[in-house]
């Protein structure tokens, strides 16, 4: 086992000071039914507590707090109505001190803020902390905040984060977790690949991952299978990949384990799961470090290395550095990409911020006798009257009012109304009286965000002629298909499916190395669906198989950099025949 998990030195989610005692609700001891999500701490200040319950409220969470001083204390809790209307709150719960429920019911503040749960008479010691679930629609709580004066805690994002540093007396400078050869970020297919073959370099890695769970996109959190191909290298990816299940399917708990196996069983991979990165360390135009927290005990750490690979999808690394990127769809007439066959749906003639969607899966099972649902009278509004069972790769969303990074959350929300609004419609039809809920995601799986620039912009061209590079690190022959939301035809369609531009790719198109790092930070690759590209050239690439055998190549030339004492730009300049025979891409083909 080459997990990593730091003690607790001053900077717990339990925090003391002189306005009072704040709680991360992450770091509740029992998490009962509620689920840690991490996915949105850049957008609202920090993991929470979800009660995805999928319309049976969950267990309680339960926790203990020692007060230092016996006395009446306000109770505020920070929370969230993410369904704000006409409607009830659908993500409502109780908070229980010392065995007695307050008053007040908690999830009905517009945005995360607040909410004054009033004041409670506390004695000196141990006081217990539940966390009651009333709906199991989705109810979130970040934090509860006990205090004996009146003042409301800061709720404006810089002064929150501020003052939750103050209170947890964060230190200046933060402790070292280690130095290491390479320091990847992400723990996708992508991610494990480049660990990979870093080990079998004899490299000493760290594995940054903000979930508990590897695998991304392919994991048991999302169900995505991986597509594409493996290239040359299929006996080293077959072991993270998965199966050809079904999207949705519980046969990704069984990949899980076999990649978690594969990971555990590397010499000198340490994996660091449940870190959340959140910012770097920078020497001019090099990275130092990455600095991390836990999501649960909020500790914090630095991670150090000469070389890191940005493996995070959003491209966070590379943003954080200060990195080159794009955002968004070129124009047209950029890299000639026009389709007219779809127009403006393919590739505007003015650039603009669309991209790909994000989806959410979900899978419904047949019990026995009638099983009832509850209405959801908040969801009909996004799923209309569209009625299902089952979600597919299809059931994504993007909006070109919205950003796939600083609206995530409102992009996941949508996803969730529309999959309990439709299974709703489903149960008023007799054929489905006996179905039930089987599972729900809440990770989103996103397509298309941030996509890092290096030496090279990989575009449709470069796919659809099948360019062989010199510099070719990785193969693919899947067909190249970019994503867009149905057009909506009448007002009761729904907005949240997708449709896809097909372009029948040749036997095989290649992706150069200059695409797999930043053109701008020195010692910064990247791989995955952050790399190098356009948005249609991510069309082909985007896919986990293809990803992993970028990471593959990004972990190869890591070795290579730190054995040659090289930038990235360096390998590929000085040492581009030794990449290619470790990755296996040593000739052109043979026409």
């Amino acid at each position: 086992m080459k997990q990593i998990f730091l003690s607790v030195l001053g900077l717990a989610a339990l925090a003391f000071g002189q306005s009072g005692i704040l709680i991360e609700a992450e770091s509740f001891a029992q998490k009962g039914g509620w689920k840690v999500d991490p996915q949105f701490v850049q957008q609202m200040g920090s993991p929470y507590l979800l009660a995805h319950g999928m319309g049976q409220p969950v267990a309680d969470a339960s926790t203990s707090v020692e007060i230092p001083e016996a006395g009446n204390y306000r109770v505020w809790v920070r929370t969230k109505n993410w369904v704000p209307g006409p409607w009830a709150a659908p993500g409502r719960f109780r908070v229980a001190v010392n065995g007695a429920p307050l008053t007040a019911e908690f999830g009905q503040c517009d945005g995360w803020g607040w909410e004054d749960g009033g004041t409670v008479e506390l004695p000196a010691g141990a006081t217990s902390l539940v966390l009651q679930d009333l709906t199991g629609f989705d109810g979130r709580c970040d934090a509860i905040f006990l205090t004996r004066n009146e003042q409301v805690p800061p709720n404006e994002f810089t002064a929150l984060e501020a003052w939750r540093v103050r209170l947890s007396e964060q230190p200046d400078m933060l402790p070292s977790a280690g130095e290491y050869d390479l320091v990847i970020i992400g723990g996708g297919m992508t991610g494990c690949a480049a660990a990979l073959a870093a080990d079998h370099q004899g490299m000493r890695v760290a594995l940054i991952h903000d979930r508990m769970v590897l695998g991304g996109n392919a994991s048991s959190e999302v169900r995505v299978h991986a597509e594409g191909i493996y290239g040359k290298n299929a006996q080293m990816l077959v072991p993270i990949s998965t199966g050809h299940w079904p999207n949705g399917s519980a046969d990704a708990l069984l990949d899980d384990e076999r990649r978690h196996e594969t990971m555990e069983a590397t010499e000198n991979v340490k994996l660091m799961l449940g870190w959340r990165a959140f910012g770097v360390e920078m020497d001019g135009s090099k990275i130092v470090a990455v600095k991390a927290r836990h999501i649960e005990s909020d500790e914090a750490v630095t991670v150090s290395a000469p070389i890191f690979i940005d493996c995070t999808g959003d491209g966070w690394i590379g943003f954080w550095a200060g990195a080159d990127y794009r955002y968004g769809r070129e124009s047209r007439d950029e890299f000639g990409e026009g389709w007219e066959k779809h127009g403006e749906l393919w590739s505007p003639k003015e650039p603009d911020n669309r991209v790909m969607g994000a989806s959410l899966l979900w899978s419904s099972r047949e019990a026995a006798t009638p099983v009832a649902f509850p209405a959801v009278p908040w969801a009909l509004p996004v799923a209309k009257t569209h009625a299902a069972v089952h979600g597919e790769w299809y059931w994504e969303y993007s909006d070109h009012k919205m950003n796939a990074i600083d609206d995530a959350e409102a992009i996941r929300d949508h996803m969730l109304r529309a999959i309990y609004g439709s299974f709703f419609n489903a149960k008023q039809k007799t054929e489905y009286a006996n179905s039930e809920l089987e599972w729900v995601g809440y990770i989103s799986g996103k397509r298309e965000s941030r996509r890092l620039l290096g030496d090279y912009i990989y575009t449709l061209k470069d796919a659809a002629s099948g360019t062989w590079f010199p510099d070719t690190v990785a193969r693919e022959k899947r067909n190249i298909d970019v994503h867009y939301q149905r057009i909506l035809k009448h007002e009761n369609q729904p907005d949240f499916l997708s449709e896809a531009n097909f372009w029948k790719a040749p036997e095989f198109y290649y992706i150069p190395f200059r695409t797999l790092y930043s053109r701008n930070i020195d010692n910064l690759m990247m791989a995955g669906r952050c790399f190098s590209c356009s948005h249609i050239g991510l069309g082909g690439p985007r896919v986990m198989k293809t990803c992993a055998q970028m990471g593959l190549a990004t972990g190869y030339a890591a070795s290579l950099c730190v054995q040659y004492d090289q930038s990235p730009r360096g390998v590929y300049e000085q040492h581009l025949d030794e990449l290619r025979q470790l990755v296996g891409e040593t000739a052109p083909p043979v026409k």
